[in-house]
């Protein structure tokens, strides 16, 4: 059963705590799995394929063949709803887009920023537990809006070798341009190194177990990454008007991702908070994916009460949750006073889902209160910025004496000397 917590006998550690124990040995077996495909390439990744996935793997690539019929196969009803998601996120994301700009001085100087973008991406999606073809058009949409040139897909194949049709479908409606059958550790590290079969990227994006999520911290700097994924989370801000039946649900969309998950509620009302327990109650044995949900409720599962709704946001700006959801009547006047949180829902008809799947925005977050200091995923994370400058001799020279006496007051006369030398005669 979940917790329930009232904020006059709780500390902020009660608030804040994670329950996230990771498992002892990831980082050697991690280490061995990249020095492996780092030295063994597509051997190795077969290897790791009929190990972890049971499926014999002949190519890793998959063919335009199998991403056809997958596309021509595919439920009708799914593809136009991929077709809606890809609409939404790319009319949200095309927002984004940023250009350089340039200063000119009246003496000539030019100082500007230009923005490229970056040239290979691999973008990770889960298999698993559960198939995710929400995961590829969320990675692969801002990247193309972005003007990535390739796009390389990695994801685990089922015991027989093949990858869902559904992914096949979404990665044919993003415009993915590789697919390679592989997952885990391994498919990060041939992302970063390349292999004979995968393209060596410029940066790895999406999310993955903790397998995964180690791979990416301990390559990041040979390959860039978007961010290390915790677990999911969702904080649910909630009056007494709201309909409990609605909250128990929203916070079980997220609970039922891992036994890991965390699912918050924040009201200011104690019956809400105990119609929301009673309800999580009846709800969870109904889910397919009853046991991962239970996990998660009883073991990071809470409900705060807090004294009111301003003292909710203070916790909630505490907490900084991956999904906040502002279930009032009137949530833009909540709004500015929101500062820690990756995706904000507001309303009582926003669940956590319309972001995850329709709305346009992006469902990859920050999450384990990273949101402190960082963002969703966007076009900016698929670009680079340049910056330029030139000078006319007459305009270095106006500058050269401060050049000089900055470089010596740091003790890099090296620096100095590069500028004064152009005017000593």
């Amino acid at each position: 059963m979940i917790k329930i917590i009232n904020i006059e006998n709780a500390g902020k550690a009660d608030i804040l705590t994670r329950d996230i124990k990771l498992e002892s040995g990831v980082e050697a077996i991690v280490a061995d799995i990249i020095k492996n495909v780092k030295e063994n390439g597509d051997k190795a990744l077969k290897e790791y394929s009929l190990k972890f996935d049971k499926a014999e793997i002949k190519n890793l690539r998959v063919t335009q063949e199998e991403i056809d019929a997958a596309y021509e196969n595919e439920d009708k009803a799914l593809v136009e709803t991929l077709e809606l998601a890809k609409k939404n996120i790319w009319n949200f994301h095309k927002k984004q887009l940023h250009s350089g700009f340039e200063i000119k001085g009246e003496d000539g100087t030019v100082s500007g920023q230009k923005i490229t973008p970056i040239e290979k991406v691999g973008i990770y999606v889960p298999g698993g537990t559960a198939s995710y073809p929400s995961t590829v058009l969320m990675n692969a949409i801002p990247a193309k809006i972005a003007g990535v040139s390739e796009i390389i897909m990695v994801t685990p194949p089922d015991k027989n070798g093949n990858i869902p049709s559904a992914i096949l479908c979404a990665a044919k409606i993003a415009g993915v341009d590789t697919i390679i059958k592989t997952g885990g550790a391994q498919a990060v590290a041939a992302l970063a190194y390349g292999t004979e079969s995968v393209p060596k990227a410029d940066k790895v994006v999406g999310p993955g177990n903790v397998f995964v999520a180690t791979a990416k911290r301990m390559l990041f700097g040979l390959v860039d990454i978007d961010m290390i994924a915790g677990p999911s989370e969702i904080l649910v801000l909630a009056d007494g008007t709201c309909n409990p039946v609605y909250v128990a649900a929203d916070l079980l969309s997220q609970a039922e991702h891992d036994k890991l998950a965390s699912a918050v509620l924040v009201t200011d009302s104690e019956e809400l908070a105990y119609a929301v327990s009673e309800e999580l109650e009846r709800q969870i044995p109904l889910l397919p994916r009853e046991e991962i949900a239970r996990a998660s409720i009883d073991t990071n599962g809470k409900i705060i009460i807090a004294q009111n709704l301003e003292q909710g946001i203070e916790i909630a700006n505490e907490i900084a949750p991956e999904h906040l959801e502002v279930c009032v009547d009137n949530p833009f006047e909540l709004l500015d006073k929101i500062k820690n949180a990756g995706s904000i829902f507001l309303g009582k008809n926003t669940p956590e889902a319309l972001g995850d799947y329709l709305a346009g925005t992006n469902h990859t977050l920050p999450t384990s209160g990273t949101a402190r200091f960082s963002s969703p995923l966007s076009v900016d994370d698929f670009v680079k910025k340049s910056q330029y400058i030139y000078y006319t001799e007459e305009a270095l020279g106006k500058v050269k004496d401060n050049i000089v006496l900055f470089a010596n007051r740091e003790g890099l006369q090296a620096h100095g000397k590069s500028a004064a030398v152009r005017f000593e005669k």
